[in-house]
């Protein structure tokens, strides 16, 4: 059976958030300066995109987990725009600063799949 990106969004969503939780620190250095407590911030991301992704993936929590995943998104855009303004924070990402501009208007689609995510309805 073939998993189509509107089923595969929650498990990616969920991932996120399961990788959030288990390994703060990774994403630190995405943090805007501008915003306080970056470890609670961060888990509270890791909770919602956990909780978003699993939504998705049931048809009575579904139409809640496609908002709340869309809202997430928009929520953390400002951490894709502080990687891309700060490639040397991501010296092992291949294609440096190239690819963290590239990767901000991929939120697009994304944001685009999270309000249609889910099953075929």
């Amino acid at each position: 059976m073939k998993l189509s990106p509107r089923r595969a969004f929650g498990p990616f969503m969920a991932g996120m958030g399961v990788l959030h939780l288990a390994a703060p620190k990774v994403f630190a250095p995405a943090m805007p300066s501008y915003l306080p407590a970056h470890r609670e911030l961060i888990l509270l991301s890791g909770a919602v995109e956990l909780v978003a992704g699993v939504s998705t993936m049931h048809p009575r929590t579904r139409r809640f987990g496609r908002r709340l995943a869309a809202a997430t998104i928009v929520g953390v855009f400002p951490a894709n725009v502080e990687m891309a303004l700060h490639p040397e924070r991501f010296p092992k990402l291949p294609g440096g600063q190239r690819t963290l501009v590239a990767r901000l208007p991929l939120q697009l689609p994304l944001f685009l799949l999270a309000l249609r995510a889910g099953g075929d309805d």
